[in-house]
């Protein structure tokens, strides 16, 4: 079969979080998030696990997270570079900038995950398969249901999915979200549906992505405001299926989605993959 790697984003600041929330233990024995993606990934059958971070963190990254998850699989650093930024801004370019940092380390079909939320088992599962026999161009997305992705500690931002025939037609960042689904949309107040499939940000590439990368980053250097704006991996591949150089097949999951937005988050992702443990499923991590 195929071999396919897992790209983990993790250089963001986790501003509203404070610290590195990409390593917050939420084990007794110090083990965080990311050492349970990559379980679920490596059981999937992912050979690779490619971590993007900033070169300042290497340091702390290593220390907590990486040096114990390359004992289980091999990995990879890619560094996301702040060096351009213009005077004031600390903040990365986002997440397309990020994946077109991984173009000369990555050379499989990939999945790509935030480092800091629980995906579940099944979705490594579902897009390994895909990937495993996807050609260029047919890349996929896998969608939560809004409900299942919702912080009771304050508001969040989600790509709102528009699905046809199970594709993806087009994804919508949308702000702000309460815990009730309330938001705002282009002025009026709206509730989302808890059934409302949202992305999580785990997406299914094919290499050809980092030519589109390139020829968007291009634009976006050209037109946007680099003191605030970033350059999202969701606009990038809806650019892609509007010009018809690629297709999103959307595998809907209706498991739970756990993240740390904020520091109150942790009670929850602690008690759930507690439970997951004793369940049996994590045997020997």
């Amino acid at each position: 079969m195929a071999k396919t790697t897992l790209v983990v984003m993790a250089a963001g600041m986790g501003s509203r979080f404070g610290g590195l929330k990409q390593a917050e233990p939420i084990t007794a024995d110090g083990k965080c998030i990311l050492d349970f993606s990559v379980y679920d990934a490596k059981a999937a059958g992912f050979d690779k696990a490619v971590f993007i971070i900033r070169k300042d963190m290497e340091d702390d990254f290593r220390r907590l997270v990486g040096d114990r998850i390359s004992k289980t699989i091999e990995t990879a650093y890619v560094y996301q570079s702040t060096d351009d930024l213009p005077a004031g801004r600390t903040k990365p370019l986002g997440t397309g900038h990020a994946i077109l940092c991984c173009a000369k380390e990555v050379k499989t079909p990939f999945a790509i995950i935030n480092a800091d939320d629980y995906y579940g088992h099944n979705a490594f599962f579902e897009m390994r398969r895909h990937l495993a026999s996807a050609k260029s161009g047919e890349y996929a997305m896998t969608a939560y249901h809004l409900g299942n992705t919702l912080s009771k500690n304050g508001t969040v931002s989600r790509g709102v999915c528009r699905v046809k025939d199970g594709y993806l037609e087009k994804v919508t960042e949308i702000t702000k979200i309460d815990p009730y689904g309330n938001c705002e949309v282009d002025g009026e107040k709206k509730v989302l549906p808890p059934e409302t499939p949202v992305s999580m940000n785990l997406w299914g590439l094919t290499e050809d992505i980092f030519g589109i990368l390139e020829e968007e980053y291009r634009k976006f250097l050209l037109t946007a405001n680099l003191a605030k704006d970033e350059f999202f991996i969701p606009s990038v591949i809806s650019e892609a299926v509007d010009s018809k150089r690629a297709t999103v097949r959307v595998y809907s999951n209706t498991d739970k989605w756990y993240g740390i937005t904020y520091r109150e988050d942790l009670a929850e992702v602690k008690e759930a993959i507690g439970g997951y443990i004793k369940d049996g499923l994590y045997k020997g991590i």
